[in-house]
């Protein structure tokens, strides 16, 4: 449903042989959580919404029913299919809990690392899909999850590029970027509604800082197909609703490419996804930045393109 942004440094490593992966080549990326210390920015932030209290933002007992039988579905033999079509790759992702280590202190004597970004992750806020697919589960309603059937609540015509409810931008609101210590850079974001407006809600004193850009990305948006809160509006609609956002990245992809009525986007595409993003990511200059982006897309990051033996960073 909806949980607050992980934190992890992506470091870059040059080894001498690979690493737990013998088909690998010399290209070793790490990411590790460091220390989220409040600081004083300095600057006046941007207070979109005031703050919201923990009821207002809190999950209920059928959004949790909800979604352990959702996160359910994304794991299994297709999570398994992508870690070995992934293994024959040079990129390498490994994510460990250390809040209180720096990279240097993670990377090995053996392995000499190039570079440390950090990288804050967060999944958008409560859309208006969620809240139909929680008023379904709690009114009894059974659905196949990819059918275009009339009960299912993710198919609504009238939920297309779904956006936030007033509990998502609660959510997002409440989230005190402000406090994150480095603050980001950029922030890179998905170019459906919700995670729109979660960026713009959850790291609104960056908004309009010319040395902070917004950029959205293609790659990073929910797993797609059938569902219709996962199709994307045209860019220029958007871009519109969105000046505050860069949709250069897209060149000529005004409509949306991607998305397929009656088919769902295999665990495989949205991995290869992830591992093109990650890669885009690796040459970038900035060495802090923000990643708004969906529950399918973390769980598929977390679970299938990321090496790591710590289990609560797989959790939904």
């Amino acid at each position: 449903e909806y949980s607050e942004s992980q934190t992890y440094f992506l470091v870059p490593l040059l080894l001498e042989s690979p690493v737990r992966r013998p088909s690998l080549s010399d290209s070793t990326f790490q990411m590790i959580p460091p220390p989220l210390n409040a600081v004083d920015s300095g600057q006046e932030s941007l207070k979109i919404m005031p703050p919201a209290d923990s009821a207002a933002i809190g999950h209920d007992e059928v959004t949790l029913a909800l979604s352990k039988v959702e996160s359910a579905e994304h794991l299994g033999p297709a999570m398994e299919s992508l870690r070995v079509r992934l293994s024959t790759l040079n990129l390498v992702v490994r994510a460990s809990p250390a809040a209180n280590e720096s990279a240097e202190d993670v990377v090995g004597e053996e392995e000499e690392f190039l570079c440390a970004k950090t990288v804050h992750f967060m999944r958008h806020g409560q859309g208006f899909h969620n809240l139909l697919a929680d008023r379904a589960t709690a009114a009894g309603v059974v659905w196949e999850q990819y059918s275009r059937s009339d009960t299912n609540p993710y198919v609504a015509p009238e939920i297309l590029d779904a956006p936030l409810t007033h509990k998502g931008r609660l959510q997002a609101s409440s989230l005190r970027t402000e406090d994150l210590d480095p603050q980001p850079s950029a922030i890179f974001v998905s170019p459906l509604c919700r995670a729109l407006q979660t960026a713009v809600l959850a790291f609104g004193h960056l908004v309009g800082r010319e040395d902070v850009p917004f950029l959205s990305h293609e790659t990073i948006r929910e797993m797609t197909g059938v569902h219709t809160c996962d199709q994307r509006r045209p860019i220029r609609e958007q871009a519109a609703e969105f000046p505050m956002v860069d949709f250069g990245l897209h060149e000529d992809a005004d409509e949306d490419g991607i998305f397929e009525e009656d088919r769902r986007e295999s665990t495989l595409e949205v991995g290869m996804r992830i591992y093109s993003f990650l890669e885009w990511l690796s040459g970038r200059e900035e060495e802090v930045v923000g990643v708004v982006s969906h529950s399918g897309w973390l769980m598929t990051l977390f679970n299938g393109v990321l090496l790591t033996d710590f289990d609560e960073l797989k959790a939904w």
